[in-house]
C-alpha cells in the first residue's frame, strides 16, 4: 500500500487535474499512465544496459536517436518549453515504440496527450519522481493504479474491480504456471494477472543465488538465467490478454512493456462476442471477469451455449471453451455463481464438475474488494479434461488487511500462506473435519445438493454453549433494577 504522504500528493494531483479541466477520473489515470511509462522507460533502459555490460554484450538503447525523449532530459527543461516538447517530441516517440503492425502501435495510434498546462505537467513529474525516490527499486505501479482506481466513483458499474495484488499473487501461486504454457486473461484490466504470472515463471527460471528478496517477500533480479534468448522470447510470446475498454487496453500494453515484454499481445475486444474465436488454445487462464455486466444476445459468440446474459456465467463457459486439455484456471466469481438456483447457474456448475476437475473453492471475505464494493466473492480453481471426484473447500476469513473501506494493512498475509500450503498438501493429509477452515466434499453429495458449491452448504458451525442463570434469579435482578429506576425518578421529581 502507498504511504500516507504519497496518497496525499496524488489527491492534490486529482484536484489539479479537476481544476485544469480533466474531470473524468479515467482520463486522468490514462494521462498519469503515460507519464509513469515515460519514467519507467528510461529506468528499464538503464537497467538493461547495465545487465548487458555485466554479460559482456552490446546494447542498443531505445533512446539512441531520441536522447531528448529521456525522462532525465526533458523534465529539466524550462517551464515555458516543457509542455510543447512533450507534445511534439516525447509523446510521438512513445506512440511509435512498438513494431509497425503490433497491437501496441494499433492502440497507441489513437492515444492523445491531454495535459492542458505546463504547471500540471510539472506537478505530475514531481510526484512521479517522489514515488521513485521513496520506493527506490520497488515497482509500485500496481499500488498507484489501485489507489487511482479507488477514486473512480463509478467503479464497478460494469462489475470492473481491480484485483488486489496479494490476491493475484496467491492465485498465480496456486495455479503455478510453467515455462512453455500459454497464459491468458480475457478481461485483463491493467494486466496484473499476466505480469504476475510472467514474473512467477521468470523467478522459477532464475538461479536461487541470484534472486533478491525484500522485507515484504517480493522478489527482484528475475534474470531467468536458466532460459536462453530464444526461450525468453517464447515466454514473452506466451502472454495474452483482452479487454473491451480502450483505456485499460493501452494501460495494460504499457504495463507489460515496462516489465520487459516488448511486443505484448493485448487486444481490445469483448471476448464474449462473435469477434473473438473461442477454441482451445490456452494452458492457463487467470481472470477476474466483470460480475454485473450483461451483453446483447445477438452479439454473443455462438460457442456459448448457456442461455443467459450474466457475464459472470458466460465467462466461465468461455474459459472452459478456450482451455486446452488439462488446462488450468483460477477465476474470481461472485458468491451467487456457487449457489444460484437458475437453470444457467446449475448448467455452468455442472460443466465445471463433470467436464473439469474442480481443485478448489476458496471463499473470500466480503471486504476484499472494498472500497469498490462489499460483494462476497470466491475463487474457483479447476483443471479441464477429467470429472471431479471431490472438491476442496477453504474458508478464508482474513486477507491481511482490514475489511473496511480503508483497507489498512495488518500483516499483508492473513490466511494466504496457509491457503497455499494447505492447497499444495491437500491430497497428502486429507482433512475432512467440516468444522475446520478447509475440508473435502465428495461429488456425490454435491450432486445431491443440486450442484451447490457454496461452502456454507457444507461447513459445520460450532456453537459455543452459553450458560444462563436460572430464570428466577434473572427475574429478581430485573425487578431490583426497576425499583431502583422508580426510586431515582421520584428523587428527581423532588
Amino acid at each position: 500500500m502507498l504511504e500516507t504522504e504519497l496518497k496525499s500528493k496524488i489527491n492534490l494531483l486529482w484536484d489539479k487535474f479537476w481544476s485544469n479541466g480533466i474531470s473524468n477520473p479515467l482520463q486522468a489515470i490514462e494521462q498519469m499512465s503515460y507519464l509513469i511509462f515515460m519514467k519507467r522507460l528510461e529506468d528499464e533502459d538503464v537497467k538493461r544496459e547495465k545487465n548487458a555490460k555485466l554479460k559482456g554484450e552490446n546494447y542498443e538503447s531505445i533512446f539512441l536517436d531520441n536522447e531528448n525523449s529521456k525522462w532525465s532530459k526533458w523534465t529539466n527543461l524550462p517551464a515555458d518549453n516543457i509542455l510543447q516538447h512533450v507534445r511534439t517530441e516525447v509523446f510521438p516517440f512513445l506512440q511509435n515504440l512498438g513494431e509497425d503492425k503490433s497491437l501496441y502501435a494499433k492502440y497507441m495510434k489513437d492515444a492523445v496527450f491531454n495535459m492542458p498546462t505546463a504547471s500540471l505537467l510539472l506537478e505530475s513529474v514531481k510526484i512521479i519522481n517522489d514515488m521513485h525516490i521513496k520506493e527506490q527499486n520497488r515497482d509500485t505501479k500496481g499500488d498507484i493504479y489501485e489507489f487511482l482506481l479507488s477514486q473512480l466513483k463509478t467503479a464497478g458499474k460494469n462489475g470492473q474491480f481491480r484485483t488486489p495484488r496479494h490476491i493475484i499473487k496467491m492465485m498465480v501461486e496456486l495455479v503455478d504456471p510453467e515455462y512453455g504454457e500459454n497464459i491468458c486473461d480475457p478481461a485483463c484490466g491493467t494486466a496484473g494477472f499476466l505480469i504476475t504470472a510472467y514474473e512467477h515463471i521468470l523467478k522459477k527460471n532464475t538461479s536461487k543465488e541470484l534472486l533478491k528478496k525484500d522485507e515484504e517477500g517480493n522478489y527482484s533480479n528475475l534474470v531467468a538465467d536458466k532460459l536462453n534468448d530464444t526461450q525468453l522470447k517464447m515466454l514473452k510470446e506466451s502472454i495474452h490478454g483482452t479487454d473491451f475498454d480502450p483505456v485499460m487496453t493501452r494501460v495494460s500494453l504499457m504495463n507489460l512493456m515496462m516489465h520487459g515484454i516488448d511486443n505484448p499481445d493485448i487486444d481490445q475486444v469483448n471476448s464474449l462476442t462473435k469477434l473473438y474465436e473461442q477454441r482451445p488454445m490456452f494452458d492457463i487462464v487467470l481472470a477476474n471477469p466483470p460480475f454485473k455486466g450483461s451483453i446483447n444476445q445477438s452479439e454473443l459468440n455462438d460457442d456459448l451455449t448457456i442461455k443467459t446474459k450474466k457475464t459472470e456465467l458466460l465467462y466461465l463457459e468461455f474459459i472452459y471453451n478456450v482451455l486446452n486439455g488439462n488446462g488450468r484456471c483460477a477465476v474470481i466469481i461472485p458468491d451467487g455463481v456457487l449457489f444460484g438456483n437458475s437453470k444457467a447457474h446449475r448448467e455452468i456448475r455442472k460443466i465445471l464438475l463433470e467436464k473439469c476437475r474442480i481443485d478448489a473453492i476458496i471463499s473470500m471475505p466480503s471486504g476484499v474488494f472494498k472500497p469498490y464494493a462489499g460483494v462476497s466473492t470466491g475463487i474457483i480453481i479447476f483443471t479441464k479434461g477429467e470429472p471431479t471426484k471431490e472438491v476442496w473447500f477453504y474458508n478464508m476469513t482474513e486477507d491481511g488487511y482490514t475489511l473496511d473501506d480503508k483497507r489498512n494493512k495488518i500483516d499483508g498475509k492473513g490466511d494466504i500462506p496457509d491457503i497455499i500450503k494447505s492447497f499444495k498438501n491437500r491430497n497428502k493429509s486429507k482433512q475432512n473435519d467440516r468444522k475446520n477452515k478447509h475440508f473435502f466434499i465428495p461429488i456425490k453429495e454435491i450432486k445431491e445438493s443440486n450442484y451447490d458449491l457454496s461452502i456454507n452448504k457444507y461447513k459445520e458451525i460450532v456453537y459455543e454453549e452459553v450458560e444462563y442463570k436460572p430464570a428466577k434469579e434473572i427475574k429478581a435482578k430485573i425487578i431490583r433494577l426497576e425499583e431502583n429506576i422508580l426510586k431515582r425518578i421520584k428523587e428527581l421529581e423532588f
